[in-house]
């Protein structure tokens, strides 16, 4: 019976000889988590797994995925906003979960990469600013903040250059609130994760008042910082998805199955609560996400 087990896994998941397979991440906690969700879900099917997480930031991921020199890694679907421009995704696309998921699925697929189910979740950009703040300005809304700048109220923000120079990001809330940050007003921390920049608004850092941040981050409540809304939908819905090679997936096609049941056991409560584990209590995402895995019933 073991025997006739081994064969099946094994024609299932593809051949024991093929190379190993390489999973890249960003450097943020949440994609720390989900890449050590990815290796551990892999390995623990009996794939051998080369871990290449915390690569670097999308851009450094999209590159390595092209390129073969990773095979997966966890992606958002609002990100084909900014990796297919000339698609020329609408606001209402990008804000409708089903339909930004399919058009990445479908635009990708002439790339050779293959998008995997997302979770149901949106770890979508925002712009966080202390409690303090919110309730002596009345903050609840980045169309609060809009009206708080045009009226001259002191603001810094803290973000990396990607937050800031994406057109998808700073910018499209610029473009659909009305207003335009100085220089001065923007700290841009070279490969900044949302906790260093929720640190740095929490403590006033360089005159900070205000972080990039994501819809999961389990630091907000815990730095006294709020998440401002979003009502005019300048962000896409950012659900993570396990992105990979079209050519790999090919090779080990149970890689399909095995990952869209470990991210469908994921909800935004969920992801929170295992980000504060890596963000504010400093354990290792690998540690977290075994821990995860185990209490699921998905790896042993």
């Amino acid at each position: 019976m073991k025997t006739v087990l081994s064969l099946t896994l094994a024609a299932l998941l593809g051949s024991a000889a093929a190379r190993p397979i390489v999973v890249g991440s960003k450097l943020d906690p949440e994609a720390q988590l989900l890449g050590q969700m990815i290796v551990l879900t892999l390995r623990g099917a009996g794939l051998e797994v080369t871990d290449r997480t915390t690569l670097g930031d999308t851009g450094v991921n999209r590159k390595a995925i092209l390129a073969g020199e990773i095979d997966v890694y966890p992606e958002y679907t609002g990100n084909a906003v900014y990796l297919f421009p000339q698609a020329k995704i609408t606001p209402r696309q990008a804000g409708d979960p089903a339909v930004i998921f399919n058009l990445a699925r479908q635009l990708d697929a002439k790339n050779g990469v293959t998008w995997l189910r997302p979770a149901n979740v949106n770890n979508t950009w925002v712009i966080a600013v202390p409690q303090s703040l919110a309730r002596a300005q009345n903050l609840g809304s980045v169309a609060d903040l809009a009206r708080y700048l045009k009226g001259g109220g002191r603001f810094k923000i803290a973000g990396s250059p990607e937050f800031f120079g994406r057109p998808d990001t700073m910018p499209a809330f610029e473009q659909a609130y009305g207003f335009r940050l100085r220089a001065d007003q923007k700290l841009v921390l070279a490969g900044a994760t949302p906790p260093q920049t929720q640190q740095a608004a929490a403590q006033g850092t360089s005159g900070v008042n205000a972080a990039m941040a994501y819809g999961t981050d389990g630091t907000l409540a815990a730095l006294g910082l709020v998440a401002l809304k979003d009502p005019r939908g300048a962000q896409a819905v950012y659900q993570p998805a396990p992105i990979l090679r079209t050519a790999t997936l090919k090779a080990n096609p149970g890689i399909e199955a095995l990952l869209n049941k470990t991210f469908a056991t994921l909800t935004q409560a969920t992801l929170q609560r295992l980000n504060a584990q890596v963000a504010l209590e400093g354990r290792p995402a690998q540690e977290v996400a075994r821990t995860y895995l185990r209490g699921q019933g998905l790896i042993k």
